[in-house]
């Protein structure tokens, strides 16, 4: 009986042939009429949805560094203008010092001179006291000994000339 089977499964049967052929033209017609249509565009869809995806990929991709070129330019610029800062606050430091600089020069060199006026006035001051100190002990050493030999003028005179001999420091 195998032997039967094989045999008519090798044999070669026209109409079986032409039937296998109907079927599988009816099959595709069948196919081509509902499920390809149905097939084509379920698969242009997911094309289209896979290209649109695609596209939103790389215009977030141009954006994302497009963000990132203005963030590095947006960094460089805070970067700059921090540098910047620092040197204009490095000079306004510097400013500031050699102003105070020059005005505690200033200052000492005003009190350099009024120390010098201050002493200058004393010295005049003690040298006018000396004078007068020296001036009525040698009036009163003249007046002893002269013992009222000469007037009240000519003492005055002669105090003024002892005066005027005394050396001026």
């Amino acid at each position: 009986m195998a032997l039967v089977l094989a045999a008519s499964l090798l044999s070669a049967n026209f109409g079986l042939a032409i039937w296998l052929g109907i079927a599988f033209l009816l099959l595709m017609f069948l196919l081509g009429k509902f499920a390809w249509g149905p097939i084509t565009s379920a698969l242009d869809e997911r094309e289209q949805t896979i290209e649109a995806s695609i596209t939103r990929a790389e215009a977030a991709l141009a954006e994302a560094k497009q963000l990132q070129s203005d963030n590095e330019a947006a960094r460089r610029e805070a970067e700059g203008q921090a540098q910047r800062i620092l040197a204009d606050a490095r000079d306004e430091a510097a400013r500031q010092r050699e102003a105070a600089k020059a005005d505690l020069a200033a200052e000492l060199t005003e009190q350099r001179e009024r120390a010098s006026a201050d002493i200058e006035r004393q010295k005049q001051q003690a040298l006018g006291e000396l004078r007068a100190e020296v001036a009525a002990l040698a009036v009163g050493a003249a007046e002893k000994i002269l013992r009222k030999e000469i007037d009240a003028e000519q003492q005055r005179g002669l105090v003024d000339q002892f005066i005027a001999d005394l050396p001026q420091n």
